[in-house]
């Protein structure tokens, strides 16, 4: 049997769990069996910034980060539902990307 795997990530995690809240309503009022969302680790990219530009002064520095949530989504493979799972509205932000595995 085969079906859509879809994957989101965001770096907002409340946008993300309303999308995958809808994703699951939209396959649930198509009959299509859900496995998910599973949430997969969050990638943390860290990026520290020295604030003295020219080297004078105290070593100082600014630490910037941002976190990257992940959730996968398994639905089997009904058309109708794939269908409408593409019509769903995608908040800024947010990526979504179907496959198709079987």
């Amino acid at each position: 049997m085969e079906k859509a795997r879809v994957k989101l990530r965001s770096s907002d995690s409340e946008k993300l769990d309303s999308l995958a809240e809808e994703v699951i309503g939209v396959a649930d009022e198509y009959d299509a069996s859900v496995s998910g969302p599973v949430p997969l680790p969050t990638d943390h990219l860290r990026i520290p910034i020295r604030k003295a530009p020219d080297g004078e002064g105290a070593s100082t520095f600014e630490r910037w980060e941002m976190r990257v949530h992940k959730r996968i989504i398994d639905v089997a493979e009904s058309e109708r539902a794939l269908r409408q799972i593409m019509r769903v509205h995608v908040p800024e932000g947010v990526n979504i990307e179907v496959e198709l595995m079987e």
